[in-house]
């Protein structure tokens, strides 16, 4: 890999050369016709070089020392088989200007695996923000869980893989996942089909969800045993929901009393996931309406309730979905 070098060390200019080991898994870590490396000059404003093992960084002390560090986290992720995209440069890069991030997410003993992650039959999931570390923290060791941000933060997709987990496991024996069917300009009525082909489309986040977690005939045969649920919130009046794993998504949907009749399904040996945008409420009465904003409210501090809180910051799908957040909240404001 060769490109025009920058101009030589003045003021204050850093060089910097690391040694890699594993040469065989150094294309996986530049990337295709070196995208990856191009992403990380782009954005710390560094120039790299790459010749073997050895990879040499020039830019300021600053700067060096940041990509020193990112590329190191981005070697250990590829020796422990993760895939490195911009997605993963862009998370690496804002955790590495965090406290938490040594020690946390990379972890201090050589290549062991890092301690926080989520082992599915089809993947295993890291952390990719340190709100998302603080939130699967949460996910295994707390019995009620409020996850509140944005969309494209993780707050679904992380409880629902921590709940496959916990059901390969035997941890639970079943896995419930609800949403409120709130019109949202369209009317239920006027889809086609019985109430199970109204209410599918919107509880599609969750089925996606599943099938990156699970070979798809593994979700089917699981929901067809009913080891696996997906309903609406109005289907759970009524019931006790023990020796499950249970998560209502787009929770700020609910009105308070349906929220107080959803908590109150809590049965033993069972964990709670309540995700939701306080901000994005399609009820007649908006935000102020929303039985997610009033649980939070009520609930907060009490022993064995978490809340994890997003924000734009945290999005982990392209980057200008958060800053399309940031617009739309900077509006509402």
């Amino acid at each position: 890999m060769s490109r025009k070098p920058v101009p030589a060390q003045s003021g204050d200019r850093s060089r910097v050369e690391v040694t890699f080991d594993k040469p065989q898994l150094l294309p996986r870590l530049f990337g295709e016709f070196d995208s990856n490396i191009l992403a990380l000059e782009e954005r710390l404003g560094v120039y790299i070089h790459a010749r073997g093992q050895r990879v040499q960084i020039e830019g300021s002390a600053e700067s060096v020392a940041h990509a020193r560090e990112v590329l190191q986290e981005l070697h250990s992720r590829v020796i422990r088989g993760e895939d490195i995209d911009t997605g993963l440069i862009d998370a690496v890069i804002a955790m590495s200007s965090e406290p938490t991030f040594s020690g946390i997410i990379r972890a201090d003993n050589g290549n062991a695996p890092p301690p926080i992650m989520i082992r599915t039959r089809k993947k295993t999931i890291v952390p990719r923000s340190v709100a998302q570390t603080q939130y699967m923290r949460a996910l295994v060791s707390n019995d009620m869980i409020f996850a509140l941000g944005p969309a494209g933060t993780g707050k679904t997709y992380l409880a629902v893989a921590q709940a496959v987990a916990q059901l390969i496991t035997g941890s639970v024996q079943r896995l419930i996942l609800s949403r409120p069917a709130v019109e949202a300009g369209e009317k239920l009525g006027f889809l086609p089909g019985d109430m199970k082909d109204k209410v599918d489309p919107y509880l599609r986040p969750l089925y996606d969800a599943l099938n990156d977690c699970l070979p798809a005939e593994q979700v089917e045969r699981r929901i067809a045993s009913g080891e696996i649920e997906i309903a609406p919130i109005a289907f759970m009046r009524g019931r006790t929901l023990a020796d499950a794993f249970v998560i209502l998504d787009e929770a700020q949907n609910t009105t308070p009393m349906q929220m107080k009749m959803f908590l109150t399904r809590f049965g033993q040996n069972s964990r709670m996931v309540i995700c939701g945008d306080a901000n994005q409420s399609d009820l007649p009465g908006g935000p102020k309406a929303s039985g997610l904003n009033d649980a939070v409210e009520k609930l907060e501090g009490i022993e064995g309730i978490a809340i994890s809180r997003f924000t734009s910051a945290d999005v982990v799908r392209h980057p200008i979905v958060g800053r399309i957040v940031e617009a739309y909240e900077g509006s509402d404001a």
